[in-house]
């Protein structure tokens, strides 16, 4: 298409690019467009313009919105293509892990390189972020306590002939193990998902990384509250100083406004981070293809150089984005456990 049509600049929102469009065939005269695209573009009046601008690209249905454009909604509940992808993953990751829990259900060991790489990672969420990052100290100085016995000697049961392997130690963590393992997953299925050639990640969307620091929010006011009492969750904001009372009256309700900021902050810094490193990633990828098409108005010779070092380049990007797929699933993951572990915790 040529740069003067305004179509050829829609921002892709509410459609799919994918390498041939099916429903475009199927209009014929002006009044099979859809009526948004023909009201925001009413100098074009020729169907063929519409075809042309719009190949490659499928427009989602809006039964519950009416579009103003490609990318923005008029009025009422619009589903975007990031909407489609997370409820296509939902489903995936229900039904994969739906298999593995029913497999282990019955007490056999994994089996398959599949099944034993879920298993490894659930034990990863488990051992190396819920169980650190929210269990007590208490539970740990009991824990430390118990494997100085058990190194002396001493029966793990006290005396009551209990094995120690029938012991089972009980890990405040545990109880935000599924969370967890669902923020864990589900963020690493929408970052892996922007490496699908015509999907796109999800996370680098503001509203979806906003709305999972949100689960996570959520999370920590509940459980505060549940295990200090809704006052108690507020008045544990607020660390534990011995000042006098004059202070006190001054400072506390000062810091108490603070640390509730420094909550909601917190919170939206963690969606920020996950978001920043997606769209920068996503970026650099962008920047450097754009390259051939600005060596493409040079020489034969510069055109080719540029072409071969950028697609070498976006290769290895792409590998790097790979690898910051998992990891920043890992810092969203284990920020939140942390999270939580403050509000459970008396400061």
């Amino acid at each position: 298409m040529s740069d003067h049509n305004p179509i050829y600049h829609l921002k892709d929102c509410y459609f799919f690019e994918v390498p041939k469009a099916m429903w475009r065939h199927g209009w014929q005269t002006l009044d099979d467009v859809p009526k948004f695209l023909r009201d925001g573009h009413p100098e074009v009046t020729d169907v063929a313009v519409f075809r042309e601008a719009l190949d490659g690209k499928i427009l989602i249905p809006q039964p519950f919105a009416e579009l103003e454009s490609l990318y923005a909604v008029k009025s009422g509940f619009g589903i975007s293509k990031y909407m489609i992808l997370e409820v296509v993953l939902a489903a995936f990751l229900l039904l994969l892990f739906s298999r593995l829990a029913a497999k282990l259900r019955t007490g056999e060991p994994a089996k398959g390189r599949l099944a034993n790489l879920l298993e490894a990672m659930i034990l990863f969420v488990r051992d190396q972020i819920a169980r650190p990052a929210i269990d007590s100290h208490d539970h740990h100085d009991h824990h430390d306590h118990h494997d100085h016995d058990d190194a002396h000697g001493h029966d793990a049961g006290h005396g009551h002939g209990t094995p120690a392997h029938a012991v089972l130690e009980k890990h405040d963590g545990d109880r935000f193990v599924p969370l967890l393992l669902t923020l864990f997953f589900f963020v690493l299925g929408c970052n892996l998902l922007g490496m699908v050639p015509w999907a796109g990640s999800p996370t680098a969307a503001f509203a979806v990384t906003l709305s999972l620091a949100g689960v996570t929010l959520l999370t920590v006011v509940v459980a505060g509250m549940r295990k200090f009492g809704f006052l108690g969750f507020f008045g544990n904001q607020v660390p534990s100083m011995d000042l006098p009372l004059p202070l006190a009256i001054i400072l506390k309700p000062l810091i108490f406004l603070i640390e509730m900021a420094g909550l909601l902050i917190k919170h939206g810094i963690l969606a920020v981070r996950l978001l920043a490193n997606m769209v920068a990633g996503h970026l650099v990828l962008l920047g450097i293809m754009g390259l051939i098409s600005a060596a493409a108005t040079y020489s034969m010779g510069l055109w080719a150089t540029v072409t071969g070092i950028s697609v070498v380049s976006c290769t290895l990007f792409s590998v790097l984005e790979l690898f910051v797929a998992f990891l920043q699933a890992y810092i969203f993951t284990f920020l939140s456990a942390l999270f939580i572990g403050a509000a459970v915790h008396q400061h």
